[in-house]
């Protein structure tokens, strides 16, 4: 499988391959505690009374076009902070045209499992919409990543009060990451606004992240932030660096065909 060297961060799947869906998947067997998931990192956590909630929705979307992998790979990383708490599945739901080619050796140089995670590729937003809802209110899936890009007239105010509405009822982190389009009116928790942060320290991917929005709480957070695989969470980044150094791991391909079977519903 082809990968590009230069891209710090994408869109990230496993490269083993994952459990097929079932037709119908199981509701939860046990409660699940409602609770918060700390970044690791003392403001940002204090800014989110401790954390990010479990059971809402939440949106990063892309500064730029180029930044659309590192919203995904932000996304995926808080939600394997979550798997932590809760021994649910992580879901992600994208569309079949979607440019880039997750790369699992990437997913694995990140410390995360990939059979914790099962991968729609549906052929429309619609049916990404469809699916994500659908599995959220099931509460199967302790997290539940929802990759869209540019305008998405389904994905209107209506839709994301019946996301966090579903998120809030199942006791799912719900994950709306956004490429190509600009931040709406929505029903999220939090909203974020993430930037290209270039190589932290080694080969730690960086995040440039600024809090648009956040319900009942102070907005305005801007932070500098790179994951630390060996202790599991964020850690404060430096100064930037245009170039990863020699030896990175790129977490997605960028072209030819994947190696792991994606599961396609319609």
């Amino acid at each position: 499988m082809e990968h590009n060297a230069n891209m710090e961060h994408d869109s990230l799947i496993s490269s083993r391959p994952l459990m097929p869906i079932p037709a119908a998947m199981p509701s939860a067997t046990r409660p699940v505690e409602t609770g918060r998931v700390a970044l690791g990192m003392a403001e940002a956590d204090a800014w989110l009374a401790g954390g990010l909630r479990r059971d809402a929705l939440h949106e990063a979307y892309a500064a730029a076009r180029e930044d659309a992998p590192g919203a995904m790979a932000l996304a995926l990383l808080i939600a394997w902070l979550n798997h932590a708490l809760d021994d649910r599945a992580i879901l992600w739901a994208r569309e079949l045209s979607c440019p880039s080619l997750p790369y699992g050796p990437g997913l694995i140089e990140l410390g995360i499992d990939p059979a914790t995670i099962t991968l729609l590729l549906l052929p429309d937003s619609r049916a990404v919409l469809r699916a994500a809802l659908d599995s959220v209110r099931q509460g199967a899936a302790g997290a539940v990543l929802i990759e869209l890009s540019g305008r998405q007239p389904l994905l209107d105010l209506t839709a994301t009060r019946r996301l966090a509405l579903a998120a809030q009822e199942s006791t799912t982190m719900v994950w709306l990451i956004r490429g190509e389009a600009r931040p709406m009116p929505s029903a999220a928790q939090t909203r974020w606004l993430l930037a290209h942060a270039g190589a932290g320290h080694a080969i730690r991917p960086a995040f440039d992240l600024t809090l648009l929005r956040q319900r009942g709480g102070r907005e305005g957070l801007h932070i500098r932030m790179e994951w630390d695989r060996d202790t599991a969470s964020f850690q404060p980044s430096p100064a930037p660096t245009e170039q990863p150094l020699p030896g990175f791991m790129p977490a997605v391909a960028t072209g030819g065909t994947g190696t792991a079977r994606e599961d396609r519903a319609a």
